[in-house]
């Protein structure tokens, strides 16, 4: 979700530390020890509402900020530089984080991955006082750009943009994929399973088709207990992965189920098709994206797009692309939805 610039831009935060002090001066002591101030390159931070409780976790656990270095841009902005407004912290972080991404991952970032570049930034208050470090960091995010819950070192995972099944995605507006949401609701898509492709060679877009074609027909007899989807205006559907995001390892791809297309335009629909009477859904290790509320506010500061929608998504340029159904098949392929 993808930019002019390597890394999948996502801008999340305005002034990302806005938060901290959104209640009032906090005292010195507990500035300190803010982990979001103090943390370098392969830590990584959560928090609950704001940046005001971060705290520094083991990658290993649920997070929502990998840090890949910091960046001082005190030569380009002296001590009497206004304080930049949304487009300029946009051009700024570009120009700081997205190397510093490409380096952090040793020259392998997925640019159509589920790991978007991100930054914080000092506040207000702390630009008028000199401040001019920041944090350059990993996150995944939902279309909307809403932080996703992340578990393990985006050094050592596969980047590949894909969610757990059992996951609803919502229908967006123009024809788009959504955030996660909770299935009862009205949703363009419902995961089924995760494919993980062998290593080797890439392959090109029509045999990926006919591996997931026969994978994911599989998966959703087990998923739905063999429900006729047909019957229902449903249709199977999966994911491809670019030759670029093949390229750095991404191999996972998602089989889903979606209502049949009117046209080029999805169609919302409620319900899950999961069997009630089948196995417990079993996750990966460590876990893709479950979440199905992603985080209103990701820090309680403004997000870098007035519009609400970051500037550069870490979602694939081409995922609200509607699918085609097969004309022999219920089943239908996408080129990298999520």
């Amino acid at each position: 979700m993808v930019g002019a610039f390597v890394g999948a831009f996502s801008l999340l935060m305005v002034s990302a530390f806005t938060s901290v002090l959104a209640g009032g001066p906090l005292a010195t002591k507990r500035e300190l020890v803010n982990a979001a101030y103090q943390a370098v390159a392969g830590d990584c931070l959560t928090w609950t509402t704001d940046l005001s409780d971060a705290q520094k976790v083991d990658c290993s656990a649920a997070h929502k900020f990998e840090v890949t270095g910091t960046a001082d841009i005190a030569a380009g902005y002296p001590k009497e530089a206004p304080f930049p407004n949304a487009e300029a912290w946009e051009k700024i972080s570009q120009e700081n984080c997205a190397q510093t991404a490409t380096t952090y991952m040793a020259g392998k970032l997925d640019p159509k991955g589920k790991y978007g570049v991100s930054s914080l930034n000092p506040d207000e208050r702390r630009w008028q006082d000199g401040d001019r470090q920041l944090r350059c960091g990993l996150q995944v995010t939902a279309p909307s750009g809403a932080p996703l819950p992340s578990f393990g070192s985006a050094k050592t995972q596969d980047q590949s943009n894909v969610y757990d099944p059992g996951v609803c995605v919502a229908l967006g507006e123009k024809n788009t994929v959504g955030d996660p949401i909770e299935c009862a609701k009205p949703h363009a898509f419902e995961i089924i399973g995760v494919v993980q492709h062998p290593e080797g060679e890439y392959l090109a877009p029509e045999k990926q088709d006919a591996v997931m074609s026969e994978q994911c027909a599989a998966i959703a007899v087990e998923y739905t207990g063999g429900a006729d989807l047909k019957g229902k205006g449903l249709l199977v559907t999966w994911d491809v992965r670019a030759q670029e995001s093949w390229a750095v390892g991404s191999r996972k791809a998602n089989c889903k189920i979606g209502a049949v297309p009117q046209g080029e335009n999805l169609v919302a629909w409620q319900g899950s098709v999961r069997n009630p009477n089948g196995a417990p859904l079993t996750t990966s290790n460590p876990p893709q994206t479950t979440s199905v509320r992603p985080q209103d506010e990701p820090t309680g500061a403004p997000l870098h797009s007035e519009s609400g929608q970051p500037s550069g998504s870490n979602q694939p340029s081409d995922s609200g692309k509607p699918d085609k159904p097969s004309s022999s098949a219920p089943t239908t392929t996408t080129s990298e939805n999520r």
